[in-house]
């Protein structure tokens, strides 16, 4: 019979807990969420920041007839890596319209302001529509340029009737948010999905910093004892009496405004409690017989940490980490309802309670509790996982279920 070696009991045992597991499908599946980003995104434009002025605030489930007016400059079409991590500028300039009709090379529409009963009346040519630019009228010749190509047909109605039934087919139809539109009539659903791509990118690089950092510390602090320890340790008290929300405000003025230094100023409010786990199992650890045999055959104090202490203390170390992958997400979130956060119009769980916290009280509270809900969700998977792990890696538990 093959031997069962740690990491499978410790599956084994994870996998059986049915609640546990249900969080971290629910982390996996944001994470694709996050990887797939504008792919998967109704509103695909970077940062999901396509306004719609007139359609602010509108409930979800909510359909309207657009029209979409090409846009007079050029726009590149970008590869399909580029459009999953950075978006696909429009081609086009949505306008709400409640109605058209069409006369000769025209299009009229009632473009809805916010009210059906009091459109906003306009005509556009149908050729300026579909190119961006206007035709030129000449020697009885429409002219316009076409994907790239300039295009001399005959004014005559029947031309009209042709170009009358692809502006109909390609630049006429209805849109469906599912989610609503904020105050700036943007895309509710989209911003929520690219938010979740920034609340996993600062809970993973924060927990690798705060690893990072914290596991040295810890490490040299429980191992070398003496000096070393009590600087150390007075070092770890002095930031752990902080609260972690003042300190990352703290360091978030000394860094400045923005993603990466969110990152930073995180991952550096989370390192103590990681630090002062470690240091106490290794010094649990250092007197143990398999230690004190490494040093008798001369082995560096650097390979006895790194290859005879941490790997038996990683159990604990990821526990920590999937605790405080939670923290880092609210933290965040914390972080940009204040204003120090990742800056508009980047898309942030807690930026998007910032902006509608005032809803709440109104008819429209969803603006605020949909992302409220997003961060609630996560926290609580990992929180599962985290209980998860630490039943795992408990030997009485693993004794008990293998």
């Amino acid at each position: 019979m093959a031997e069962i070696t740690p990491a499978k009991r410790t599956w084994h045992v994870f996998k059986h807990n049915k609640i546990a597991l249900s969080g971290l499908a629910f982390i996996l599946l944001t994470l694709l969420v996050a990887i797939l980003g504008y792919l998967i995104m109704p509103d695909d434009t970077p940062l999901a920041n396509n306004m719609i002025i007139q359609l602010s605030i509108k409930k979800p489930g909510s359909t309207y007839m657009m029209l979409k007016l090409r846009k007079a400059e050029a726009v590149d079409t970008v590869n399909l890596f580029s459009r999953m991590l950075y978006g696909q500028p429009s081609f086009y300039k949505e306008v709400p319209v409640t109605g058209y009709h069409f006369v000769k090379d025209s299009i009229y529409v009632n473009g809805y302001i916010g009210d059906e009963d009091k459109p906003e009346k306009k005509a556009y040519n149908i050729f300026e529509v579909m190119t961006g630019q206007k035709p030129v009228y000449k020697n009885g010749k429409v002219i316009f340029n076409y994907n790239g190509q300039t295009i001399a047909l005959p004014a005559t109605p029947a031309v009209y009737q042709t170009f009358e039934a692809r502006l109909r087919e390609e630049n006429i139809g209805a849109k469906t948010f599912l989610l609503g539109t904020d105050g700036y009539g943007r895309d509710m659903l989209s911003r929520l999905l690219l938010g979740t791509r920034i609340s996993l990118a600062v809970g993973l690089m924060s927990v690798i910093i705060s690893m990072l950092l914290g596991v040295t510390v810890g490490a040299v602090a429980g191992y070398f004892g003496g000096w070393v320890d009590s600087s150390l340790s007075w070092l770890m008290n002095i930031l752990w009496a902080l609260p972690a929300l003042l300190l990352v405000i703290a360091i978030s003025f000394a860094l400045g405004k923005g993603l990466w230094q969110i990152f930073i100023a995180v991952g550096l409010s989370m390192w103590v409690e990681v630090a002062r786990l470690v240091r106490g199992q290794v010094m649990g650890l250092k007197q143990v017989e398999y230690i004190e045999a490494a040093r008798a055959l001369g082995f560096s104090n650097k390979r006895i940490i790194a290859k005879h202490i941490l790997p038996n203390i990683t159990g604990p170390i990821l526990v920590l980490a999937s605790s405080n992958f939670a923290s880092a997400i609210l933290l965040e979130a914390g972080l940009s309802f204040l204003g120090f956060g990742a800056q508009p119009p980047m898309p942030t769980w807690g930026g998007m309670i910032k902006e509608h916290y005032g809803y709440i009280v109104m008819d429209s509270a969803f603006l605020a509790i949909i992302p409220g809900m997003a961060i609630m969700l996560l926290v609580y998977a990992f929180n599962l996982v985290t209980v998860g792990l630490r039943d795992a890696f408990d030997i009485k538990s693993q004794s008990t279920r293998i």
